[in-house]
């Protein structure tokens, strides 16, 4: 038997939360529609899913994290 299934895709603004690069969705939400995330270099809606792999590039002030989503 294995053990609970992990969604393997998931909400940009979802992740952005449950890694903690911000407070509540709802910031996540503003800092994507305001063009401070990308994935792979490319402007991403809020609902973009998101899976390992995958390039994301957050600018939080003066700093640019630029993360790799892991599994």
């Amino acid at each position: 038997m294995s053990g609970p299934m992990l969604p393997t895709k998931v909400r940009l603004d979802k992740w952005l939360w449950a890694a903690r690069f911000f407070k509540t969705r709802s910031l996540a939400v503003e800092a994507i529609d305001g063009g401070k995330v990308r994935v792979a270099g490319e402007r991403v809606k809020c609902a973009k899913l998101v899976q390992a792999g995958d390039e994301v590039s957050i600018r939080l002030g003066p700093y640019e994290h630029v993360v790799q989503v892991r599994g």
